[in-house]
């Protein structure tokens, strides 16, 4: 198994779309990567938006090489992200993200606990990493969570792929376990600039 690193490039996707199979070539494409809680419930939510054209979980942000479920040391569970920029930006996954699950639980995601479900953004260049602060700026001004985000913002590494059996995983048991849900009337506004 080989760590994915690659940020833009021309993509060609398959897919089931309105009862038959598609290819999608998209030439303007980014990958984000992201951890907050259980996988899971992250990708079912992700796959689903438009411009999305790739998703699938895996370990990453930690130490332990070939990573697995059953060992996996630092990791978190994380979900890498195809997009394509015509459709989607990458401040509208990050806004996305932070509706989907409570970025304030250091290592938490509702019943489950530890490390490897704690709330992180792995970046890809400046301006991920530029878009991801200003994005956690505004969701702490915002007044949405109840506590301030503990989200870390750190280096794209390493992703190493989970096991087949939890990719599409909620899609194969749509009555499975997840603790993310959207929240219909959440609406990050950007924060007033102070001279």
């Amino acid at each position: 198994m080989r760590p994915q690193r690659s940020l833009s490039c021309a993509h060609a996707v398959c897919c089931w779309q309105h009862g038959n199979w598609r290819t999608i070539v998209a030439k303007n494409t980014e990958r984000a990567v992201l951890a907050g809680g259980c996988f899971w419930g992250m990708q079912d939510l992700f796959r689903k938006l438009p411009g999305v054209l790739k998703t699938r979980v895996g370990y990453t942000g930690g130490d332990v090489p070939n990573a697995t479920y059953r060992n996996h040391g630092t990791h978190a569970e994380g979900i890498e992200i195809i997009f394509d920029r015509d459709v989607i930006g990458y401040r509208t996954i990050l806004e996305f993200f932070f509706q989907i699950h409570d970025p304030t639980t250091p290592n938490r995601q509702g019943n489950d606990l530890g490390m490897s479900y704690r709330s992180a953004i792995y970046y890809a260049d400046d301006t991920q990493e530029r878009i991801a602060n200003d994005t956690i700026a505004d969701v702490d001004a915002s007044g949405l969570w109840p506590g301030k985000v503990v989200t870390e913002v750190e280096p794209v590494g390493d992703f190493w792929e989970a096991e087949p059996e939890h990719q599409d995983y909620l899609e194969r048991y749509p009555h499975g376990y997840t603790c993310h849900y959207p929240r219909p009337d959440w609406v990050l506004t950007k924060r007033r600039e102070t001279a």
